[in-house]
């Protein structure tokens, strides 16, 4: 009796598991067929691309940077080291950063927080924390703001030493 039970339940069971297995597939297949029809056709909505339909504005903000990039050399491990970016907006309206968002944790922006006129200079100083690093580094900061495009990237680098390093004299 036991036995008839286990062999109806088994049937039942791989019945049922046949049925989903074929609509799984239908269903696979469509939305595969769905993938590549959108792998041939992307569509990518990036805000800091101007589209072909719109024209960039001539009276924008421009972020011009004296450098987009700082080097600290050696920096001795456990200790905070900041650098201060200076730029002038050389556009024709005033600028406003948004956000300035670092890649690590590690490093931590500020920036000026109002209004650059047209001519006028801000700064953004970045501080990068070497407690835990070691090695080559190498971190972004990716400041948004009222330009186009939208996001300027600074970057900042350097060596951390090893607690036992000793520099030469």
């Amino acid at each position: 009796m036991k036995y008839q039970i286990f062999l109806a339940a088994a049937l039942l069971l791989g019945a049922c598991n046949r049925d989903k297995n074929e609509v799984g597939t239908e269903g696979m297949n469509a939305a595969a067929t769905e993938a590549s029809d959108a792998a041939a056709n992307p569509t990518v909505d990036n805000p800091n691309v101007v589209s072909e339909n719109e024209a960039p504005n001539p009276n924008a903000p421009v972020m011009k940077f004296t450098e987009s990039e700082f080097d600290f050399g050696d920096i001795k491990p456990d200790t905070k080291v900041h650098h201060t970016f200076a730029f002038t907006n050389t556009g024709k309206s005033p600028l406003l950063i948004e956000d300035a968002t670092a890649s690590c944790g590690c490093t931590t922006p500020s920036w000026t927080k109002e209004p650059v006129a047209p001519g006028a200079q801000g700064t953004l100083e970045v501080q990068f924390d070497s407690r835990g690093k070691q090695g080559i580094i190498s971190k972004q900061v990716a400041v948004r703001a009222n330009t186009q495009p939208t996001i300027t990237t600074i970057l900042i680098k350097g060596n951390v030493l090893t607690a036992d390093a000793k520099k030469p004299l």
